[in-house]
């Protein structure tokens, strides 16, 4: 894994999404289903330099940081999710499959559950390159 993330951190650039918080209708517990949570996210999109670099300044020539935050949105939109990993797995499946990233780092938190700690989250990586 460590060749992976030597030859992501070489010749990839990492874009992120931090700190996005939206209110999404998601919870095993009886308390949260009656009313949306806050979840925040956290993106990391690694995409080669070949990708990502523009000659012309032009949004054309990247990734739309919009990209994330409309996956985001049309999997909130669709209702209820009973667990953070199925929201996570969802996510990914989407974002990964997006043809210039290369690797993708997710996490979701919910800050407000538990009223001893910060959050509580879930946090996942995949990349497209051989481990």
């Amino acid at each position: 894994m460590s060749d992976v993330l030597n030859h992501l951190a070489l010749h990839c650039r990492r874009l992120f999404l931090r700190n996005h918080t939206v209110d999404v209708r998601i919870g095993a517990h009886d308390f949260e289903k009656h009313a949306p949570q806050r979840i925040v996210f956290n993106v990391e999109l690694f995409v080669p330099y070949s990708a990502s670099t523009p000659t012309q300044d032009d949004l054309a020539e990247v990734v739309d940081y919009d990209f994330i935050r409309e996956v985001i949105a049309r999997r909130v939109a669709q209702g209820h999710i009973v667990l953070q990993e199925t929201l996570c797995d969802d996510l990914m499946r989407e974002l990964i499959a997006h043809p210039q990233v290369q690797a993708v780092r997710l996490s979701t938190c919910k800050p407000d559950v538990y009223p001893d700690c910060e959050g509580v989250g879930v946090e996942i990586f995949q990349t497209k390159l051989p481990t």
